[in-house]
């Protein structure tokens, strides 16, 4: 009985598959639609698994360097105090606590594996002694045990924020200056002189802390008044929102005259994960939650555009968290094989929508995950350190598409209405980018100009490999379910 099952699942999953819709895209290359500004790249979390001794750390940062994306956003993280907060108690009359061991390790590989492309640091966790809490706030003495409440309190100390702007202004200088001058006017030497073009101004304030825009507007301006004075070159990144469901706080922070004369408004930043709608969906369930989530982000991301354009047209717009999470990082539960390319479809179509509305990075979230550490956020496998689908996908999105390509007007005609697809003139030529939405294949009858073109594909079959490349034979190609393709016309 047991066999019969499993066959008759086989059975039904290879007609699934099998099964496939008919479409005909239309293309006129002579029709700008609008010019991309669009950077796709990604964002790199410190945990344990991405640190040196790693099992998965040398891939981990080869996949990294391989990428040569711009605009890679690191972000030393607050459930691993001793990795991300440079000073976990106050200076003492007459002692010091300032540490970076830990925080230098995994900035200095990241550092090595984006030289020569522009990176944006955002070192978001405070130190909890800036704010006041009915008693010190405890963390674990091991460097990689998980503190997940040490966010604690709502209120600076200092509302002058003197200390807050210090210790930011003397970790900044840590890396770009070469060392700082400590509370006590002790001299502490790094050696690092790090170009910083990007630094982006706490993390999802909206969570952590729940800082209300008030506030927050006023940590920023404190915070870029320092900084601006160590690398005026430096453009500081705002507002990092884990949620864009409140519009008064765009229409506060994106106000020039709620920040203070001379605090340049030059980018700010926001989130995106879809989730499932009910934790017992399957794969073929995901797939509607996935991009049912995707399209209502984007009619916010279209609200918040015309926020921006009325208040501060000359701002810059990184959404530099894009995925899904399928559960709380404390939850552990299987995930499909499929999952992955689903993700890494989905993170395509939102790098092509953000690219129609002129938002310029597209960052997916994150490099490493594993369990405990949102693992189905991951773009590697944490056993055996292979990049997976999301890393490939993006990786195709990179390679063949960024600022100054023209997209061009593009119709589908036939049932494939699961499928998204886009002409494109880029600096190498014309392409067809193929995107399917759906746990089935589709059969796309391409224009002519695609006859016998090169293909480059992620897709179930291609799993953790690099996508497949192959040659059409005439215009028809079928796109395997959650697949990302790329028509080469030139």
């Amino acid at each position: 009985m047991k066999r019969l099952l499993v066959a008759c699942t086989v059975l039904l999953s290879t007609s699934i598959y099998a099964q496939t819709d008919t479409c005909k895209i239309t293309i006129d290359w002579k029709a700008v639609v609008t010019e991309s500004k669009t950077t796709a790249t990604l964002q790199l979390v410190e945990n344990p698994m991405v640190r040196p001794g790693s099992p998965i750390h040398t891939n981990t940062f080869k996949a990294l360097k391989e990428l040569g994306a711009d605009y890679v956003r690191y972000v030393p993280w607050f459930p691993y105090p001793k990795m991300a907060v440079a000073e976990l108690q106050p200076p003492a009359a007459n002692k010091t606590f300032w540490d970076l061991t830990y925080l230098d390790s995994t900035m200095q590989a990241v550092m090595e594996a984006t030289k020569g492309h522009s990176t944006v640091i955002n070192f978001s966790t405070t130190p909890a002694w800036l704010w006041k809490t009915a008693k010190p706030v405890q963390y674990p003495a091991d460097p990689y045990g998980l503190c997940w409440d040490y966010n604690q309190g709502t209120q600076l100390r200092d509302t002058t924020m003197q200390e807050l702007t210090g210790y930011y202004a003397r970790l900044f200088s840590w890396y770009t200056k070469g060392g700082f001058t400590d509370e006590l006017g002790v001299f502490h030497k790094s050696g690092h002189f790090y170009n910083i073009p990007y630094w982006e101004v706490l993390n999802e304030p909206d969570l952590e802390h729940h800082i209300p825009v008030e506030l927050y507007t006023k940590m920023y301006d404190a915070i870029v008044f320092e900084l601006k004075k160590l690398s005026p070159q430096t453009k500081f990144v705002g507002l990092s929102l884990a949620y864009v469901r409140d519009p008064a706080y765009f229409e506060y922070f994106l106000d020039p005259k709620n920040h203070k004369p001379g605090i340049p408004l030059e980018g700010i930043s926001y989130h995106h994960y879809s989730r499932p709608a009910w934790p017992q969906q399957t794969i073929d369930e995901y797939q509607y939650a996935f991009f049912d989530h995707a399209e209502s982000f984007l009619d916010k991301v279209r609200y918040i555009e015309s926020i921006r354009k009325r208040l501060a047209p000359q701002v810059f717009t990184m959404i530099n968290e894009i995925g899904v999470i399928l559960r709380s990082p404390s939850e552990s539960g299987p995930i499909h094989d499929h999952y992955w390319n689903l993700a890494g479809a989905m993170y395509a179509y939102i790098f092509l929508e953000l690219t129609k509305l002129g938002i310029d990075v597209a960052g997916e979230s994150q490099l490493v995950g594993y369990p405990t550490q949102f693992p189905d956020v991951s773009m590697m496998n944490w056993e055996n350190g292979h990049p997976n689908a999301r890393y490939w996908v993006l990786r195709l999105l990179k390679e063949n598409f960024g600022p100054g390509d023209q997209l061009l007007k593009t119709s589908i005609k036939g049932k494939g209405n699961h499928l998204a697809a886009q002409g494109i003139i880029t600096k190498q030529g014309r392409k067809i980018l193929l995107i399917n939405k759906h746990n089935s294949a589709v059969t796309v009858v391409l224009p002519s100009e695609a006859g016998n073109a090169v293909v480059n594909q992620s897709d179930i079959l291609t799993g953790e490999n690099p996508p497949a490349k192959t040659t059409l034979s005439g215009t028809t190609i079928v796109l395997k379910p959650f697949a990302v393709a790329i028509v080469d016309c030139k």
